[in-house]
């Protein structure tokens, strides 16, 4: 579990091409300060299992599922990623609930800058639309972001000078693909209140 909080700005050091997945390597020596084999971290908002770390690095295996799913795939030596470590129990949670399970991706379409913030436009898959709403949580490449603007494909987020330093979302631009990942507790909700799930909940009932 996550809160979408970057904790670092990483880089890719190398991508190894297995075939079907890639190993994948990356630096970051605050996330990577105790971290062991089997522990989880975010990379751009999706959770990567550590195979293994050690001098400020580590590695980690990405499935075709994975790189399907996400931008992961783009990625190569020297790309800049968002890394988080998971929520620690007893923490404040600074962001909102994050799983680190992409559920698709969208492309940033325009860049408006004013005087102490940004505002970023970013285009919607279809299948999203729903669960997106204004002044609702969204995660963009790992980063815990509140909608402003809901549109039909499209959402529209304000970028802080805090978050456009420390996040990968200070360097990207029009036509660069995000990882996007939806409120879970809203497809939760949809699916308890499904035609289908009711009938199913009433016929286990009798």
């Amino acid at each position: 579990m996550f809160t979408g909080i970057v904790e670092e700005l990483g880089e890719v050091t190398a991508v190894e091409n297995l075939g079907d997945s890639s190993r994948f390597r990356l630096r970051g020596p605050v996330v990577t300060e105790n971290a062991r084999h089997g522990d989880s971290i975010a990379v751009n908002g999706v959770c990567l299992t550590v195979v293994e770390s050690g001098d400020g690095e580590f590695t980690a295996d990405v499935m075709a599922e994975t790189l399907d799913r996400s931008s992961l795939g783009a990625l190569g030596a020297g790309s800049r990623v968002n890394l988080e470590r998971p929520m620690a129990l007893g923490g404040r949670l600074g962001g909102h609930i994050v799983q680190g399970h992409v559920d698709g991706t969208g492309t940033i379409v325009e860049r408006t800058p004013s005087e102490h913030w940004e505002i970023v436009k970013i285009s919607l898959p279809a299948a999203l639309t729903r669960y997106v709403v204004e002044k609702g949580s969204i995660t963009v490449d790992g980063v815990s972001l509140t909608v402003v603007d809901a549109g039909a494909d499209h959402f529209t987020i304000s970028l802080i000078p805090t978050t456009l330093a420390l996040t990968t979302l200070g360097i990207k631009g029009p036509g660069d693909p995000v990882n996007l990942e939806v409120d879970v507790i809203a497809k939760y909700v949809e699916r308890l209140l499904s035609p289908a799930h009711r009938a199913q909940a009433e016929e286990s009932a009798r």
